[in-house]
């Protein structure tokens, strides 16, 4: 045949095919090789730096209490879309950009083969064919230009960013980076600044919007071209109708809602508590508070609203605490933070001012607690002077015998100093102190009968963890206001719960301002020499607050009275709490609950310490047994304690041992008498003679 195949011809042939398969193979992995090369030149994703967000303070609920915007200026607010996004949006932004954004590994072939046949076919770019991740490289590693390699970079990246994150991951940090016109990026600072509001619940109108707005944000920005974005918005309902996502009325509906035109300002509670939370908290990217934002944002706007009623240099500070664990639930440091006049930035909840009579009720507690007076003892309102010093009311007038009860309500000064003579100033601010309070004294000055009267200093917040601990029986909690695992706080001794009680109980009997309820909050006034600070402190069986009026330079404002200025104060803020007040511990076991009459003679009247005069050979009570300091092993039998003996030396019967300030019973002419022990732990042994006369020891029960 002609057609015979040469000798040889098959073997050249298939010599020729290796050649050119090795050829297409060296060129293919010389291609390969490049590639590999160009992606490791790109580097490692620069994830840390489109991590960073601006620093949000947040309330106990995880409601936003305030932002602050990044040190370039942008607002970016982390996002979770499974927690704080509404769903809804999320459906329109997956059925707008990314149908298969959870099947896919950060390219969607199928959606650039689309993208390329609509290109082919309509002359123009109708879709890009990009994946949200693949958005997310870009805005990553920005571009101004689009071309082939600017594409094929961010396809690289977005197979990198799916290797490195999880899908959740990487939709919250889209939802984060996406631009919205101006210096707003992120789905919340967006819809914060807008609407007003987080992106949790949005109208099917706001959901739109916020999926047309990134597509091209600054000719769409709504407080410069509104209705560029109005259309870009219909567009997308348009499209979500055409793919079935919505229905025609309710993308009508949407349509007829107009889009905002002006930015809302991001929200600033709570801007004193949020300083500070980010001077302590530094780095950290979101910072819990124990406030609560709708309380805070009640109290903000009761403050400036009183503030501007007292005169445009008086300022109002409030602190609200919850009794049973120290948080705090808000803190107004000052009526208005931006006013410069009032010192607005100056947070007043922690300045240091004169507190006038609000530390009465301590004393009046250290007196209970030492069993020398009961809340219906009768005590002397008259002139006195101790050495140089002599007390005056704030009337200027004298009530003669009145009850203690009556004397701490009405808040008369020579009962407080005569009875702070008998405790002893020292012991009051080592008590005090002891509780977690920090008080200021006078440079080189020891504490002395003043500071029942004001002269000593001290902040609001630490008079509301004292007066928490009156709520709390005796007990202060240290004040927490940013969240933080194991904060390993104790609570601290401030007096025994009989005396906390009862200090409780005549406060709740003050007589209340205008505005206020009987017997519903027990609170106390003070003001501070010279008409600079006025003062009310409250609690009930659940929160303390805390309100202090005055000018933040410490200037005089005439007619300033706690009762009149900072009280009404006090009981409006108890009512914007949105709660009743809730009811006093109940009295602990044991506690007196008696009438003058029926009180043991020694109780019946307090004697100042100068009005102690002995006759004859008379001595002063002297507790023999138990000593001070000594530990008590009491046997139990039959379930219960054994009696402990009680003995006294000294002394003008009848005597009356008083057991953490509970009445034990009186003591016979023997001077002994066998007790029930108190439980296991410290107790305080205290016996009273007919003058008035005591001793006291503490002892250790075990």
């Amino acid at each position: 045949m002609d057609a015979r195949v040469k000798p040889g011809h098959d073997k050249r042939s298939g010599r020729l095919v290796l050649r050119i398969a090795g050829a297409v193979a060296i060129v293919l992995v010389m291609v390969a090789a490049a590639f590999a090369a160009w992606v490791v030149s790109l580097g490692p994703l620069p994830l840390a730096q489109a991590q960073q967000v601006s620093t949000t303070v947040i309330d106990r609920n995880g409601k936003l209490l305030r932002a602050y915007a990044m040190a370039d200026g942008r607002w970016r607010l982390p996002v979770d879309a499974k927690a704080s996004v509404d769903p809804g949006y999320l459906k329109l932004l997956f059925a707008y950009e990314d149908k298969r954004f959870y099947a896919h590994h950060g390219v969607d072939p199928l959606a650039l083969s689309r993208a390329g046949f609509q290109l082919l076919t309509r002359g123009h770019i109708v879709s890009g064919g990009s994946t949200i991740t693949m958005q997310l490289a870009r805005l990553i590693e920005p571009r101004h230009q689009r071309s082939v390699y600017a594409k094929l970079r961010q396809m690289v990246r977005a197979v990198e960013l799916e290797r490195q994150l999880s899908k959740d991951q990487i939709l919250d940090l889209y939802l984060a980076l996406a631009p919205f016109g101006g210096n707003l990026e992120g789905v919340r600072a967006a819809s914060i600044a807008y609407f007003g509001k987080e992106p949790k619940r949005l109208s099917l109108a706001e959901a739109a919007l916020l999926v047309a707005l990134p597509q091209s944000p600054e000719r769409r920005r709504l407080d410069r071209y509104p209705d560029a974005a109005h259309a870009a918005r219909d567009r997308v309902l348009d499209r979500m109708v055409e793919d079935g996502v919505v229905s025609k009325d309710e993308a009508a509906q949407a349509r007829a809602t107009p889009v905002p035109k002006l930015r809302k300002q991001i929200p600033i509670l709570a801007p004193h508590s949020s300083d500070q939370a980010i001077a302590t908290m530094k780095d950290a990217p979101v910072i819990k508070l124990t406030l609560d934002a709708t309380l805070q944002r009640n109290l903000e706007a009761l403050a400036r609203d009183r503030a501007i009623a007292q005169g445009p240099d008086v300022s109002v500070a409030i602190v609200v605490v919850d009794n049973e664990t120290g948080d705090v639930l808000a803190r107004v440091g000052s009526a208005d933070y931006f006013d410069e006049r009032r010192a607005g930035q100056v947070d007043m909840t922690r300045a240091v001012r004169s507190p006038g009579s609000t530390l009465k009720p301590f004393i009046y507690g250290l007196a209970f607690e030492d069993g020398f007076v009961h809340p219906d003892s009768l005590i002397e309102d008259r002139p006195i002077r101790f050495g140089t010093y002599a007390p005056e009311n704030f009337d200027m007038t004298f009530q003669g015998t009145v009850p203690i009860r009556k004397a701490l309500q009405l808040s008369l000064n020579v009962p407080a100093i005569a009875l702070l003579d008998r405790v002893g100033a020292s012991r009051l601010s080592s008590r005090l102190k002891q509780a977690g309070t920090n008080l200021v004294l006078p440079k080189d000055e020891a504490p002395g009968l003043a500071m029942g009267l004001g002269g000593v200093g001290i902040t609001l917040q630490d008079l509301a963890q004292l007066y928490s601990g009156l709520a709390r029986l005796g007990a202060t909690k240290p004040l927490r206001e940013i969240v933080q695992p194991n904060d390993g706080r104790e609570t601290m001794r401030l007096m025994d719960q009989a005396a906390a009680w009862q200090v409780g109980n005549v406060l709740l009997g003050t007589p209340p301002p205008e505005n206020g309820v009987h017997n519903r909050i027990a609170f106390k006034t003070g003001t501070s020499y010279g008409y600079r600070d006025a003062w009310s402190v409250g609690f009930d069986g659940r929160i303390t607050i805390g309100v202090w009026v005055g000018r933040p330079d410490g200037a005089p404002v005439p007619g300033l009275v706690g009762r009149t200025a900072a009280a009404p104060i006090l009981f409006d803020a108890f009512a914007r709490t949105g709660k009743i007040p809730a009811a006093l511990p109940k009295p602990p076991r044991g506690v007196l609950v008696a009438s003058n009459a029926k009180l043991p003679p020694p109780l019946r009247r307090f004697r100042p310490l100068g009005e102690l005069v002995r006759s004859g050979n008379d001595q002063a009570p002297h507790i023999q047994f138990p000593l001070n300091g000594s530990r008590i092993d009491v046997d139990q039998s039959e379930g219960g304690h054994a009696a402990m003996p009680v003995k006294v030396a000294g002394g003008v019967l009848p005597l009356t041992v008083l057991v953490n300030g509970v009445s034990a019973g009186d003591i016979d002419s023997r001077r002994q008498r066998l007790i029930d022990p108190p439980g296991p732990g410290f107790a305080r042994l205290t016996v009273i003679d007919a003058t008035g006369a005591a001793d006291t020891v503490v002892i250790r029960v075990q």
